[in-house]
């Protein structure tokens, strides 16, 4: 058991991984920050226009996709590192592995 620990310890790959979540985990905070403001300007744009802004909707469903990739990323649900380390539009595409439960 403590062989398996140490070894687990000296990966470089786990490491990689803890590194590039860190920052994935930041990149999230700062996208999901945009993601209001695209709310916000969803709002206004509905309250003033009575429809959704069609360039705005789609930079929002960019985002979502985005913040989903890093969610998977970040539950290790897939080992594809997100934007800017793969293509923007990539989620769409990825294989999930399959529950073994």
């Amino acid at each position: 058991m403590d062989e398996q620990i140490n070894y687990n310890l000296k990966q470089l790959s786990t490491w990689k991984r803890i590194f590039f979540m860190l920052v994935f985990a930041a990149i999230g905070a700062l996208v999901r920050m945009i993601l209001w403001a695209v709310i916000i300007l969803q709002v206004a744009s509905t309250l003033l226009t009575g429809k959704a802004n069609q360039n705005v909707l789609s930079f929002g469903r960019s985002l979502s996709v985005y913040i989903y990739h890093i969610m998977l990323f970040l539950t290790f649900n897939t080992e594809t590192l997100p934007f800017p380390f793969s293509a923007w539009n990539l989620t769409a595409d990825l294989q999930l592995p399959e529950n073994k439960d």
